[in-house]
């Protein structure tokens, strides 16, 4: 899903889901909005990988269907912050991207990066803050897509299953892989916690105990409408079965 406009900085899509789990999808969006003038950027540069997650969001929608979960996403590229990024970090607000330079974001003065924080991070952070706090026992779930070329690397990993210092939902999730999913499954990549890519995690679930995991596909994966929910369903039933080899849980169900 992508957004022409964003008036608001955190969409809340199923806010009334009864799963306990919390989808998250911190690069959701392309969009930027009019007032930065496109950050310089060339159509190119501003539709690209560099820019937001490709199919991320409608694979999270699915989830979010299949599980009955709610599910919380920025509504900005992530060129014009980061969510998955503290305001400290300098790729929160990226003067350059792999090959892009992005001339929006160069010569920000701390003036400036405050204002982006409070405009789209605050925000976001207060959103998802508030939907955990009215769940009981939360399970958080990040949704990432990653381009299969990086740096003119290839990447093999098919589906990356991410965590920082708790590992217990990402554990259950690889332990199950091969029930589920053909795919190359690996953990911590493409990224790793070492790369920073682990703030939300770190922010909304390791302070209370909340199991938690990070989900990278491989973007040509997810390119189309279909294989988008054909990998939404699968990850859905995933999760749901890597949850309850963990815990009694049982308002974790991939719903038919």
């Amino acid at each position: 899903m992508t957004y022409d406009t964003a008036p608001n900085p955190v969409q809340i899509d199923n806010a009334e889901g009864q799963s306990a789990a919390i989808l998250v999808c911190e690069h959701a969006s392309y969009a930027i909005p009019p007032a930065l003038n496109g950050l310089g950027l060339s159509k190119e540069a501003s539709q690209s990988h560099a820019a937001w997650d490709p199919g991320a969001m409608a694979v999270a929608q699915r989830m979010s269907q299949k599980l009955d979960a709610v599910l919380v996403s920025s509504t900005v590229s992530r060129l014009v912050y980061d969510c998955n990024r503290p305001p400290s970090a300098l790729d929160a607000m990226p003067a350059k991207s792999e090959v892009f330079d992005v001339p929006g974001n160069a010569g920000l003065t701390q003036t400036d990066r405050d204002t982006r924080a409070e405009t789209y991070y605050v925000p976001f952070q207060a959103a998802l803050a508030a939907q955990i706090a009215k769940t009981a026992a939360p399970i958080i779930v990040t949704v990432h897509s990653f381009t299969p070329v990086y740096h003119r690397q290839e990447r093999a990993v098919e589906i990356g299953i991410l965590h920082d210092h708790d590992t217990r939902l990402a554990d259950a999730m690889l332990n199950t892989a091969a029930a589920h999913t053909s795919a190359l499954v690996l953990r911590n990549e493409p990224y790793g916690p070492d790369n920073g890519v682990t703030h939300t995690l770190r922010e909304h679930a390791l302070p209370g105990g909340h199991l938690n995991v990070m989900l990278e596909v491989r973007n040509d994966l997810i390119t189309t409408p279909e294989a988008q929910a054909a990998m939404g369903d699968m990850i859905a039933a995933w999760v749901a079965d890597a949850v309850s080899q963990i815990t009694d849980q049982g308002a974790v169900q991939c719903v038919a």
